[in-house]
């Protein structure tokens, strides 16, 4: 899959997904349980994958712009907007909530 895809349906049965990428080791749960699934079927309207390179300059950029020192996960929704695989309406408001601070410091040199 890319930026560019989107996954439409339901699934009905728990599967196991491959998991890999920078940020693997914060948002890659191979399986996600019955009550986050349970929440994700009422209140996700899409999710994006974004390339590893979009979410390193995005933690790069947080880092040398803002110096907030952040893991991969914290600078998706950064990434998100900066490549484009999210663009929000004129009508929207956007607030990026930036956590996560699990980094290697020689990861922003």
């Amino acid at each position: 899959l890319g930026a560019a895809d989107r996954v439409v349906g339901q699934q009905q049965r728990g599967v196991h997904v491959p998991v890999s990428g920078i940020a693997a080791d914060s948002l890659g749960a191979r399986r996600i349980g019955a009550i986050a699934w349970q929440v994700a079927q009422r209140h996700v309207h899409a999710s994006l994958l974004l390339p590893d390179d979009a979410i390193r300059r995005a933690q790069l950029w947080l880092w040398k712009e803002l110096k907030l020192a952040v893991e991969p996960a914290a600078a998706l929704p950064l990434a998100a907007l900066q490549c484009g695989a999210y663009v929000p309406t004129p009508e929207e408001r956007v607030c990026l909530i930036v956590c996560g601070a699990n980094v290697d410091p020689a990861s922003l040199a």
